[in-house]
């Protein structure tokens, strides 16, 4: 072992651990990688920085831009009534339906944004359909990740691959390259939901469990909300004149939201901390009628129990009740609810936080937001879309303003197809799907600030600083070394089970830490490993990015963390259904690549 081999060795387990323990960001983790390599003279500095240009960078990054504009223009709330018209009466009808059709979107989206826009769909399905959410979600989320095996551009670590292999001087992949075999998985996975799901997935549908376990996406009915909301007057002689609203301290004190304040005329939905109350005003107050009652005594102001209840408050378009869950890798995670400023951005109040399994409706306000927290929210329907637009969050609830932008949606259609077109045709993958991204802005279906929002810049730069880690594991010889540990191990052994092996290796690695980086530190390992096994190096390669993608045992993977929440699972849930699925997974997949590409 030479010294540029044990030091980068050093640096892959380094990397392997703080990925694995969290202490931190996996994209900073990977800038970490970028700057480090060359310092220790394993990389020269344009090697290092090559992330950047890298085919995969600007294929994932095209991907992003045009999925936003499919979803901006509201093409992909059109999916709800079809689904729920095929589907029919029929829960396993339905099942199939809905997973064909995410899986079949998966297929030249990314995974989280599938399941991000499909998310919405199941939702609605579950609460109007003959199946419950937890029925729902979870195989919706493990469609969205088999579908993502059904083209070269469909998940981050196919496109990967196709980047690695390109870059050792071999064939890139076709678009379809790998379709055979994401057939098979998508066509088994969505067989075995619906011939066994009942079997394995949680159905929790009665009322004390949806307390038990509020993080259900159907809180708005559960909790009967509307029914907690009173009107008060401020009196001249009420304690509340003259104090803000922050002074005044009604959540901290009684657990009562002030929902929106009326003077004059003019009606302030999710008033600021900074608004004073006066006389005249009228409130509208939403808490338990008890802590109601008690505030109106201590206050001093004066219930209006025989009139509307600010009628403004049930017309969907003018304010509404929304759920909103914080996305993976969203840039919310980490900030507190009162950091974002709701009310102050936006003008719209924060609820109630279900965290953890936990239901908090007061004191919530500094606790740091993490992924898979759902928020629930009150205020005008578009300002709610506008939290939504900021793509820090995911929208649960229809607001009763959707609407379809028939004109951009089709030219946003246009620009997708035709990217997916040029690709067939021969042109550089890279090249045709950010031709798409660019046509997309050009034609208007996309602001060009709106496509710098589409972007998830962490996975940017996650794969911008790992692809040198991958680059450097073979011109430092450490993919040779390590190659030859496992060729020594496996030495004499079947084909059968040489792909097992990397197979098993790359679904353990995806597990524990990103699919992405698990692909790079897999792939040129078994590429090497092909070649002194005399097996294809790009089958190893396809191997690789298949098996990144078979977490189904954890919530690990950014698409189950993001439907853990709604759908209220526990990790049990995930061992029970997704330990079957892997176990379905990996034959499917090592025999697939052995049968085509062997």
């Amino acid at each position: 072992m030479t010294s540029d081999v044990a030091l980068l060795l050093g640096v892959l387990a380094l990397t392997i651990f703080l990925i694995v323990s969290e202490r931190l960001r996996v994209d900073v983790v990977a800038m970490l990688v970028m700057v480090t390599l060359p310092w220790l003279g394993l990389l020269e500095p344009e090697q290092a920085f090559s992330g950047f240009s890298r085919g995969a960078v600007v294929s994932i990054i095209a991907v992003m831009i045009m999925g936003h504009g499919l979803e901006r223009t509201g093409m992909t709330s059109l999916l709800a009534g079809p689904i729920l018209d095929l589907g029919g009466r029929s829960p396993r009808r339905l099942l199939a339906t809905l997973l064909a059709s995410i899986s079949g979107v998966s297929a030249f989206m990314q995974n989280i944004g599938a399941a991000a826009l499909f998310l919405p769909v199941g939702v609605r399905i579950g609460r109007e359909g003959a199946l419950r959410t937890s029925q729902l979600l979870m195989p919706m989320g493990f469609a969205a990740i088999l579908g993502g095996t059904l083209s070269m551009v469909g998940s981050s670590p196919l496109i990967v691959v196709n980047d690695l292999v390109s870059a050792n001087g071999l064939e890139r992949f076709d678009l379809f390259a790998v379709t055979p075999i994401g057939l098979a998985l998508v066509v088994a996975g969505i067989a075995f939901f619906v011939a066994f799901g009942s079997g394995v997935l949680p159905e929790r549908v009665d009322a004390a469990e949806a307390r038990a376990h509020p993080a259900r996406s159907d809180v708005l009915a559960s909790w009967s909300l509307l029914d907690h909301v009173e009107e008060a007057m401020v009196p001249a002689d009420s304690s509340l004149v003259g104090l803000t609203r922050k002074e005044a301290s009604l959540l901290s004190r009684f657990g009562v939201h002030v929902l929106a304040v009326r003077q004059l005329g003019r009606t302030v939905f999710a008033p600021d901390l900074q608004t004073v109350f006066a006389a005249g005003q009228r409130l509208a107050l939403m808490g338990r009628p008890a802590d109601i009652e008690r505030m109106v005594q201590e206050c001093g102001v004066r219930p209006r129990r025989h009139v509307e209840r600010f009628p403004e408050l049930r017309r969907s378009d003018r304010a509404g009740l929304a759920e909103l869950l914080v996305a993976p890798r969203s840039e919310l995670v980490g900030k507190s609810v009162r950091e974002i400023g709701m009310r102050r951005n936006w003008g719209v109040e924060p609820l109630s936080l279900l965290a953890g399994g936990q239901k908090l409706d007061r004191d919530f306000g500094q606790r740091p937001l993490e992924a898979g927290d759902l928020l629930l929210v009150q205020g005008p329907a578009r300002r709610i879309r506008e939290v939504q637009e900021q793509r820090g969050f995911v929208l649960l609830t229809p607001l009763g303003d959707e609407s379809v932008d028939h004109g951009r949606g089709r030219r946003a259609i246009v620009c997708f197809v035709g990217a997916i077109a040029l690709g067939l045709a021969g042109v550089s993958l890279p090249v045709a799907l950010f031709t798409g991204a660019v046509a997309t802005i050009v034609l208007g279906v996309v602001t060009v600030d709106q496509a710098y929002q589409a972007v998830s810049w962490r996975t940017v730069f996650l794969l911008a600083g790992l692809i040198p880690l991958g680059i450097a594991m073979r011109s430092t010889g450490a993919a040779d070394y390590l190659a030859g540990l496992m060729f020594h191990g496996l030495e004499g052994a079947p084909v059968l089970m040489v792909l097992g092996a990397v197979a098993l290796l790359a679904s353990v690695l995806s597990l524990f830490m990103s699919s992405v980086a698990a692909t790079i530190v897999v792939a040129p390992l078994a590429m090497n490993l092909g070649v002194l096994c005399g097996i294809d190096q790009r089958a190893m390669a396809l191997l690789v990015g298949i098996c990144a993608q078979n977490s189904f045992l954890l919530p690990t993977h950014q698409v189950n963390a993001l439907l853990m929440a709604p759908g209220g699972y526990r990790n049990s849930d995930y061992l029970r259904a997704g330990g079957a699925l892997t176990v379905l997974f990996l034959p499917i997949a090592v025999g697939g690549v052995w049968l085509l590409w062997t």
